[in-house]
């Protein structure tokens, strides 16, 4: 099974969408076993999926449960090859209470439940909040692949230096394997801003950069609404075809 953290430090990039339409091509055009985890506690990937709410066990449980059975937290969607593990406020709490509890290595925590799924699935996404916190790193240490969002304003590359040195640390420290595949540029319009900002990402960020964008449609938001994957919504739009593009480019540089 195959990791893939998909983050920013920066909110308002597309994360969530595409950690739920790379989920969703993989399993859907690829024929691949996925696991997608929610890993905000504002569980946007779970409310899209319908599994948000309180009643059953999430990611938390998983952070902090003494020994969590990973299968009990994990909810089918309604996409064949596709389940999801949730997340909601509790999340919250967890990465607290894991950070106060001094008798276990705070970073390896679903490191050590891997075992347990991995032979289930091809692939697992992890979609990320905007934060470096407890179950951030645990997610780094799990991951074999990283991608990150940009959308191309102003503020786009705040952060990423940050980002970049807390991935290296993961990296020198706990996982060898994880690697930036690239930065995916999303909400893509054709204009200087946008291409002005890609060139310097390109060139001068120090970060590999995926060929295929993401163009801006209206379709994307709108697919939010009613909780489909954009290739389900729309699947002659912009952004259908360049998210299928993007997955078709990441098989080809991880494999």
């Amino acid at each position: 099974m195959k990791v893939v953290s998909v983050i920013n430090l920066k909110g308002g990039v597309a994360k969530t969408m595409t950690s739920v339409n790379l989920a969703h091509v993989l399993a859907s055009f690829h024929g691949k076993r996925v696991l997608i985890i929610d890993n905000d506690k504002q569980g946007n990937t779970s409310k899209f999926f319908g599994v948000h709410g309180y009643k059953k066990k999430s990611i938390a449980n998983l952070l902090i449960d003494e020994e969590p059975d990973v299968c009990q937290v994990i909810q089918s969607t309604s996409y064949d090859n596709l389940d999801i593990i949730p997340a909601n406020m509790k999340l919250l709490k967890a990465n607290l209470q894991v950070i106060l509890d001094p008798s276990r290595q705070q970073q390896t925590i679903l490191q050590k439940l891997l075992p347990q799924i991995e032979s289930n699935y091809d692939y697992c996404v992890i979609d990320n909040a905007p934060d470096i916190n407890i179950s951030i790193i645990n997610a780094l240490v799990i991951s074999d692949h990283v991608i990150i969002p940009v959308k191309i304003d102003q503020f786009a590359f705040d952060g990423l230096v940050e980002l970049s040195e807390q991935i290296g640390n993961v990296k020198k420290a706990f996982n060898p394997k994880t690697e930036i595949v690239g930065c995916l540029i999303t909400q893509f319009q054709k204009n200087d801003v946008n291409i002005t900002g890609t060139e310097w990402l390109e060139k001068k960020s120090n970060l590999p950069v995926f060929k295929t964008k993401i163009r801006k449609t209206e379709k994307v938001d709108e697919s939010t609404f009613v909780n489909q994957p954009i290739n389900i919504y729309s699947k002659r739009c912009g952004a259908a075809k360049d998210y299928k593009a993007f997955v078709e480019e990441y098989l080809i540089m991880v494999n």
